[in-house]
């Protein structure tokens, strides 16, 4: 179980690496930017929420590889994607979307493992999913997309909570981790495939149609 978590972890940190690395390149950072945007948006998750639950020291001081892993991206990112601006914006999305799935499961793992009730430990996973694609785009001063319409918080509250559910049904934490996953993934790839969003609040200033 603790291999899987390991190297899925991994994975993560390699995918929102390369969309913090991919914004970047969108907004013509020079290669520090491309790093630092790289690692906000691979580690700010996780960091936020190991400083909320106590746990210390956090994941990327524990295991110095993330930093390793997330400057190799980077490097690799401007050395190969010349010009990020011909990639289409949905390839980031996608990029972001595994992320978001992975991170928001591990992280309701973590936080449940650390002795939260299950309700802290879903909304440490969202947390983890998504506060490092919110500092990424607050950052390049774009508007969140946990703030916008999108079906993106959704997405990661349902891979917590499908976590949660599938152990108390009794799956093995391994299946119920990929399940969860899994679950969380297919919303998010189909909302933004289908372009489906939640409704929009608006306030309509009747002073400006009179």
């Amino acid at each position: 179980m603790h291999e899987l978590i390991y190297w899925l972890d991994l994975f993560g940190i390699v995918v929102f690496a390369l969309s913090g690395a991919l914004m970047a390149g969108r907004y013509q950072l020079d290669p520090f930017g491309v790093v630092v945007l790289a690692a906000v948006t691979a580690i700010g998750g996780g960091t936020i929420r190991d400083v909320v639950l106590g746990a210390y020291p956090v994941a990327w001081v524990a295991n110095p590889l993330y930093l390793t892993v997330i400057l190799i991206t980077a490097l690799l990112t401007i050395l190969f994607v010349r010009q990020p601006k011909r990639i289409p914006k949905r390839f980031l999305l996608i990029a972001d979307a595994f992320g978001l799935a992975l991170f928001a499961v591990l992280g309701t793992q973590k936080a449940l493992a650390l002795g939260s009730p299950i309700s802290v430990s879903i909304v440490m996973g969202a947390i983890t999913g998504v506060a490092g694609g919110m500092i990424r785009d607050v950052l390049c001063n774009v508007i969140p997309m946990i703030l916008r319409q999108e079906i993106y918080a959704t997405a990661a509250l349902l891979g917590g909570s499908l976590f949660v559910l599938f152990q108390y049904l009794g799956l093995s934490d391994n299946l119920a981790t990929v399940l969860a996953i899994l679950g969380a993934l297919t919303l998010r790839l189909a909302a933004i495939y289908w372009k489906v969003s939640l409704p929009a609040f608006e306030i309509i200033d009747k002073n400006k149609h009179e």
